[in-house]
């Protein structure tokens, strides 16, 4: 699906259909409504019913599932991702960034380091460490490139990073 919805064809894609990165935000945002119920009703994997429930901003009911899922799976790293977006989205953001931190560690040198530089950047972000955020922006968007990641991927790190950049250099 290319954004049905006015003036969110250019949003990156937030890796769940329907749902794309609000480039003002950096926040996954729901785009239609329709397209993520089909998806999540063919969904098998419990990751993707709590990123939507995240989205959605239920968090306590994305907790509940995501407890029960890491008990079946203590060691993924997506699920820890995850863990860490309910600390983020609950407002506790020193506890978030340094999960994401932890998890950052733990990837180096992994593919999946871009992934947790990306979550760390927009954290960070959100917490109003602007100038941190661009710094994980950049590492992140660095190795996506150099990993010649997806597209939709070095395109979610490029408007990330410039968002950070033009908040930043707002406020100098």
């Amino acid at each position: 699906m290319q954004g049905d919805l006015s003036g969110t064809s250019d949003w990156p894609e937030a890796g769940f259909p329907g749902i794309r990165i609000n480039p003002d935000t950096l926040l996954p945002q729901i785009i239609n409504e329709d397209v993520v119920r089909e998806a999540l009703a063919a969904a098998t994997d419990p990751a993707d019913h709590i990123f939507v429930l995240l989205v959605q901003g239920h968090a306590s009911e994305a907790a509940e599932l995501l407890a029960e899922a890491r008990f079946k799976d203590p060691e993924s790293f997506l699920l820890r991702v995850f863990e860490a977006e309910v600390l983020s989205v609950t407002h506790r953001m020193d506890r978030a960034i340094g999960l994401f931190r932890q998890l950052l560690a733990e990837a180096h040198g992994t593919p999946r380091e871009a992934l947790a530089l990306q979550y760390l950047g927009r954290t960070q972000y959100a917490a109003g460490q602007t100038s941190a955020a661009v710094e994980s922006f950049t590492r992140a968007l660095d190795l996506r490139v150099a990993q010649s990641a997806d597209a939709a991927q070095i395109y979610s790190s490029t408007v990330a990073l410039q968002r950070a950049r033009d908040v930043l250099d707002l406020a100098c």
